[in-house]
């Protein structure tokens, strides 16, 4: 369990130490040192889990099983990705005066505090824990988000906070209907009551009516944190107004950990109601998400607020597989899941190097990418290409077992999730196209960006489009079953 504790605590650490030293030229170097760490731990915690079987902490307080080891080290790896990034982007907004000693001191303190509390929230067995990891990871991102003082960066963090807290509130109130019903039949009570090992042990003598009450207020308190509509409003203020590397780790790591957390809770509501209620409501809101996004897209002029609205998209589809539940659909969300993280965040790595070289976030005033920066254009590219599902890319993958499950499935869906999916193709690809091969309108960047996490991040979804490794694959099997029967 030392990998465990190194997990939990390097990151607490980094956070400590950067609070102090986060100003000074070494601490970019000093944040990825620590997100390196932090990813070699997780590493290694995955070889135990995947030696010994699922594993306990601290007096049973923390849990990792094959639901959540894997996301414990796609978070890190995406964590470790996300600093190297943002090594260069920091000194180009530092040298542009956006970027003062106290704000990159709370910049880099912040950033490892967000990453601990992700890891807890995925890691602990105790559903109170989680939600207060949860909540702290919102507070973390609030100020991460308003890091540069505008007034519209201030405002979206203002949004994201009231609505993100508003909706934890629900989630809180769904906890204590949890325990309600799970007391009654759990003999020790006290804390036990809100271990999640417990609460799936005694699923089918849980209270039907309660946890009929509890899902719904859970479901909209972590769909809120989800981006699922129409609770998703915050979600393109707080992409658009970020510094470029919260952006990224807000739609690959923040949106999963709420998701997971959404699908323990639905393991613990199918065993308790004799009702696909908790399936139902969460095709419903993710198909809803999924259409409204994939409309909403070709409506932006920022570039950040786009792929903003394409991770709503997306975190609806993945919610709507989750919902049709089985082992396929399962699997398919999971593999989407995983993949989604990867792509997403190494486009808004080349958004944000893009948007420095042209001073803006407008999309009409980026053009000629490959012209200045061939390796910036031809990331952007190939990410726009694997986001809407080209193949052979690990996204086209897991949509078309999507697709295909929910032909047999839920036919009636189909359509609409087709027409969703073409629509989004087109306003994304077309914007991205004239971005990238337009007439050149900018100037390069003085400092050389950091595009080796960005090849590697769709390396890897590509991989995932054509071959599924022998431990992943395994990993998706028990977690699908877990979940989705």
């Amino acid at each position: 369990m030392e990998a465990l504790h190194a997990v939990l605590f390097i990151p607490l650490l980094g956070s400590l130490v950067l609070a102090w030293t986060g100003h000074r030229d070494f601490a970019r170097d000093l944040n990825v040192g620590f997100s390196l760490a932090t990813f070699i731990a997780a590493c290694v915690l995955t070889a135990e889990v995947i030696s010994q079987g699922p594993v306990f902490g601290w007096h049973r307080e923390f849990f990792i099983d094959p639901l959540n080891v894997f996301l414990v080290t796609l978070t890190a790896f995406v964590g470790l990705t996300t600093a190297i990034f943002s090594r260069p982007y920091m000194r180009i907004e530092q040298d542009h005066g956006k970027m003062t000693p106290r704000r990159l001191r709370l910049y880099h303190s912040m950033y490892q505090l967000f990453n601990c509390t992700m890891l807890i929230a995925l890691t602990t067995n105790n559903i109170g824990i989680m939600w207060v990891a949860m909540e702290a990871a919102t507070l973390a991102t609030v100020l991460l988000v308003s890091v540069y003082r505008t007034a519209a960066s201030l405002e979206a963090a203002w949004k994201y906070f009231i609505l993100c807290g508003v909706g934890i509130a629900q989630a809180l109130f769904g906890i204590i209907l949890l325990y309600m019903a799970a007391e009654k039949v759990i003999e020790v009570g006290g804390d036990d009551a809100l271990l999640w090992t417990n609460l799936e042990a005694v699923k089918d003598r849980l209270d039907p009516n309660i946890i009929t009450l509890a899902f719904a207020f859970l479901f909209i308190g972590y769909g809120t944190k989800i981006g699922l509509a129409p609770m998703h409003n915050w979600l393109p203020d707080a992409h658009a107004e970020g510094p470029t590397p919260v952006s990224a780790v807000l739609s690959g790591l923040l949106l999963n950990i709420a998701l997971y957390a959404v699908l323990r809770f639905k393991v613990l509501t199918d065993g308790a109601l004799e009702s696909p209620l908790a399936g139902n409501l969460m095709m419903g809101f993710g198909l809803f998400s999924v259409v409204l996004a994939a409309f909403f897209l070709s409506r932006q002029r920022d570039i950040k607020r786009m792929f903003a609205y394409s991770s709503i998209e997306h975190m609806g589809l993945i919610t709507f597989a989750f919902g049709m539940g089985g082992p396929l659909a399962t699997f398919a969300g999971l593999l989407h899941m995983t993949v989604h993280s990867l792509i997403k965040s190494a486009i808004f790595f080349t958004v944000g190097h893009a948007a420095q070289t042209a001073g803006t976030q407008l999309m009409e005033e980026i053009k000629g990418l490959i012209k200045v920066s061939p390796t910036i254009g031809w990331g952007m590219m190939l990410g726009a290409l694997a986001i809407v599902g080209m193949p052979p890319f690990g996204v086209f993958a897991s949509e078309f077992l999507i697709l295909t499950t929910a032909m047999r499935e839920q036919p009636w869906a189909t359509p609409l999730l087709l027409l969703a999916l073409g629509v989004a193709f087109a306003a994304v690809f077309s914007r991205v196209q004239s971005m990238v091969f337009g007439d050149a309108t900018i100037r390069p960047l003085a400092h050389p960006p950091a595009l080796l996490p960005v090849f590697i991040h769709i390396g890897l979804g590509l991989l995932l489009g054509l071959y599924i490794p022998p431990y992943l694959d395994g990993w998706y099997r028990q977690a699908a079953g877990m979940v989705g029967g």
